[in-house]
């Protein structure tokens, strides 16, 4: 099970991978390090991948981003949902992505800054994330 709400920036990329590449996995792949680049680059917040797991995590065990991709006849949909300002009580509802014992997290949150403006926040993670996925994907265009 996933939420999605406010306070996350939730992307559902519509590729063609005939254009970039048939794997599934690697798509899965792109997909996080465009998180984890755009973490870094933007907060030095350090994301990474546990492997059997998808998503982006921060050590010691929260999750800052879940993935769920659908793909048919290499057409991806749905996609990304990545915590930015995301009120996270809303996770103790739910076993999130049916993973039990991990703690969500989000950017708000790891910066530890409670008067950060969450408008500014979300803004620049959107754009963040539009320049890593030029750079990851290697396209000159995207809107988000």
């Amino acid at each position: 099970m996933t939420y999605h709400g406010p306070g996350q920036l939730v992307i559902y990329p519509i590729i063609n991978l005939h254009y970039f590449f048939l794997d599934i996995h690697k798509y899965i792949r792109f997909l996080e390090e465009i998180v984890i680049k755009s973490l870094w680059n933007g907060y030095k917040i350090n994301g990474i991948r546990i492997n059997g797991k998808t998503g982006v995590w921060i050590l010691p065990n929260k999750k800052i981003c879940s993935i769920g991709i659908k793909v048919s006849r290499w057409i991806t949909m749905h996609g990304l949902a990545f915590n930015i300002n995301t009120n996270l009580q809303y996770f103790d509802y739910i076993i999130p992505c049916g993973i039990n014992n991990i703690k969500m997290t989000s950017i708000k949150k790891e910066l530890k800054n409670n008067k950060i403006n969450d408008i500014l926040l979300f803004n620049k993670v959107k754009k963040l994330m539009k320049q890593s996925f030029k750079d990851i994907f290697n396209i000159e265009y995207i809107n988000i």
